[in-house]
């Protein structure tokens, strides 16, 4: 029996008579398949061909069931004698073959196929006919480079590459992707992006819902988070795509998930962050300088330089001078100007311009003037110390800055010595607040150099 019913002949394929419903139930299976496909019997006679075919090569089924072979309609005859080598040849064999053959459509083109075929074999073990599927050449290569590009995109690409559920969840990444997020391929599978990424999730997860609901975004965004690494934690600057998966079998779109590539850019933004911060502070080390050449008094010209270098830099700046006083006796520091001036949230103990800065021993700033260096402190270090993020971190922090007479937001200190002609002038203090990163060797190498640009002019006031 044919696939639509035409032939009352034993079925070579099946059961002698699957029976009307049978029959129909066959029939719709094999209309429904998306890729083409004809059987023969034992006797090369054309027993089904599906509405694929019919579509590839412009034969409809009536037209081609219960022709013998393909030579003189859907091949050449030329050409016949090796296509029907080629794929009748199969019933030797107990596997599939793949060939690429040349069929003929009905209006008398050639169309290169890539053909499947199988021996169909009957209770006796012998063969009963064959089946054929095929699809054409540039659609099967098309679906190969597809395959082909999946597989080099996880296993070679060097770049991320994750592919994310509909719930937000991993369901395949890359090993790039796997060591950037700090985990491995397999145990990564299922979790929530929180579980991987500590800071920057929240932005991470809108644009993959946004994704979601709205589709693929028209340029890349650069997300900066925080992941967790055998090195600890480390911040990260990521340059973001995605595109939005949707299943090709649905009549309307229906979202699979996210595919996520991304592509670490941290040194290069690290090194662009760099250039332009250093770019600003010899910038604003020029204009101090310009200020401090019109200042009559070199002391305006000092706390000018100290203006213009506390922009982008602290939060607070103190300039303190050595006290005169006996050889060998105890360092004392004598507050000479505060940036921001009149700035409130100044202890109730601190010092005001001219007045001596009663910092305890073993103050920062006293350290500095002793030692001649330059040196960091923050808040939560050392022993005993409670980090502020901890809990009665915060109190403790406040109670840190109270007690080195820094204004009480203060959490990080660095202190660095003034000094002209062989001598210590005084010490320069920047403070930053909580909110900010703590002082690097970078910063050190910029206090040190307002330190320098400073320290000549107290040294011509002073003689002045």
């Amino acid at each position: 029996m044919s696939a639509y019913g035409h032939s009352n002949t034993t079925d070579a394929l099946g059961p002698e008579d699957p029976g009307p419903d049978g029959g129909d139930l066959l029939a719709a299976l094999l209309d429904g398949m998306d890729a083409a496909l004809c059987a023969f019997d034992a006797d090369h006679v054309l027993t089904h061909w599906n509405r694929e075919a019919e579509r590839v090569l412009g034969w409809s089924a009536a037209e081609a069931v219960g022709r013998r072979g393909l030579a003189g309609w859907a091949v050449r005859p030329g050409d016949a004698a090796d296509v029907e080598h080629r794929l009748f040849g199969v019933t030797a064999e107990r596997g599939r073959e793949v060939h690429d053959v040349a069929l003929l459509t009905r209006d008398g083109r050639r169309v290169l196929v890539r053909a499947q075929t199988a021996a169909v074999r009957g209770p006796d073990g012998e063969p009963a006919g064959i089946y054929c599927a095929f699809s054409e050449v540039h659609t099967q290569i098309d679906l190969e480079r597809s395959i082909a590009l999946s597989e080099a995109l996880f296993e070679d690409a060097a770049w991320g590459v994750v592919l994310v559920d509909a719930d937000l969840r991993l369901a395949v990444l890359n090993a790039h992707a796997a060591y950037a997020l700090g985990t491995s391929r397999s145990t990564a599978l299922g979790r929530p992006l929180g579980d991987l990424v500590l800071q920057g999730v929240e932005e991470l997860e809108s644009a993959l819902t946004h994704v979601l609901a709205d589709g693929t975004p028209t340029a890349p965004v650069e997300l900066w988070v925080t992941v967790r690494t055998d090195e600890g934690e480390q911040r990260r600057c990521w340059r973001c795509g995605f595109v939005r998966l949707a299943s090709p079998l649905a009549q309307e779109p229906v979202p699979l998930g996210v595919g996520w590539l991304f592509q670490d850019l941290t040194e290069t933004k690290q090194t662009e962050q760099e250039n332009a911060r250093l770019r600003f502070r010899s910038h604003q080390l020029h204009r101090a300088a310009r200020v401090a050449t019109e200042c009559e008094d070199p002391a305006e010209g000092a706390v000018a330089h100290l203006d213009f270098a506390l922009a982008g830099f602290a939060d607070h700046a103190l300039l303190d001078t050595v006290a005169p006083g006996a050889p060998g006796s105890p360092t004392r520091l004598l507050r000479t100007a505060a940036s921001p001036s009149g700035e409130p949230g100044q202890p109730p103990n601190g010092a005001p311009a001219g007045m001596p800065a009663r910092y305890p021993e073993g103050h920062p700033a006293l350290q500095c003037a002793e030692r001649g260096g330059t040196l960091r402190a923050a808040a939560g270090t050392g022993p005993g110390a409670i980090a502020p993020d901890r809990p009665g971190g915060e109190e403790a922090a406040r109670a840190w800055a109270y007690a080195h007479l820094w204004p009480e937001t203060t959490r990080h200190a660095l202190c660095t010595v003034l000094r002209s002609r062989g001598r210590t002038l005084g010490v320069l203090t920047f403070l930053r607040v909580g909110s900010r990163t703590p002082f690097e060797r970078a910063d050190l190498a910029h206090a040190e150099c307002v330190a320098a640009h400073i320290a000549p002019l107290l040294d011509l006031a002073n003689r002045t």
